[in-house]
């Protein structure tokens, strides 16, 4: 399952936030077998969102949205999937019922727009907090707060699947540049996939399906490196 993640704020790419939910999103997908393969952060701005989700709803299995969720004037992102798929934006029953009997506001309590999803969506609840996300023609659109993303995230994590690749990691005290032609000659050797990660030293990590396949090829390049002195 190929799956791209779409942040969405216009303090992500200020700095004034940090993008933690990319990472976390990444790994739990990654865990489950399931491979992102996009990651874009946009502006809280609708046009931007609904061109990006379509092209992207349109190339992989599932589009993971986080952000800009809620009533506020740059809680635009509901707006944005629903220009995505062709629909309008409307009051959701479900949600409405859900936040009477789950939390401690009345429908009148409600700022207007917190219940409004994409027509047809599918509601998923925020245990967490008020706003709701939703699920619709493979995207699924999350809060940004965190704590609010990975509650509902486990949601609908089942939802997420693929083969499980095992992972094993070697590190090597040389230059990543001096590591070119082992790195091929291991990737002809064995079906694995190798990714390297310079700083104090180079940590090479190898996946693949196949563990013995990873173990054979872990085995071959910590004989062929210089090792991290301990």
């Amino acid at each position: 399952m190929q799956v791209a993640l779409v942040t969405v704020g216009d303090e992500l790419l200020a700095g004034d936030t940090v993008n933690t939910n990319a990472a976390w999103l990444g790994e739990r997908l990654a865990e489950r077998g399931a491979s992102v393969e996009r990651v874009v952060v946009l502006p809280d701005r609708v046009t931007d969102i609904a061109r990006t989700v379509n092209e992207l709803r349109a190339e992989y299995d599932a589009v993971l949205v986080t952000g800009g969720l809620g009533p506020t004037h740059d809680d635009l992102t509901m707006e944005g999937v629903a220009a995505a798929v062709g629909v309008p934006v409307e009051e959701h029953p479900e949600a409405v019922a859900w936040i009477a009997d789950h939390s401690d506001y009345s429908h009148a309590d409600l700022v207007d727009g917190t219940t409004h999803l994409p027509k047809g969506a599918r509601l998923l609840p925020n245990d967490e907090g008020v706003a709701p996300g939703c699920a619709i023609e493979g995207i699924y659109v999350l809060p940004g707060v965190p704590t609010e993303m990975k509650a509902m995230f486990e949601r609908v994590a089942d939802e997420f699947a693929g083969e499980y690749r095992h992972v094993r990691t070697v590190e090597a005290d040389e230059p990543e540049s001096a590591l070119v032609g082992r790195f091929a000659e291991l990737r002809e050797r064995f079906d694995v996939t190798v990714g390297s990660y310079p700083g104090d030293h180079v940590r090479v990590k190898l996946q693949s399906a196949d563990e013995a396949e990873l173990d054979r090829a872990a085995a071959w390049l910590r004989e062929r490196v210089e090792n991290v002195s301990q």
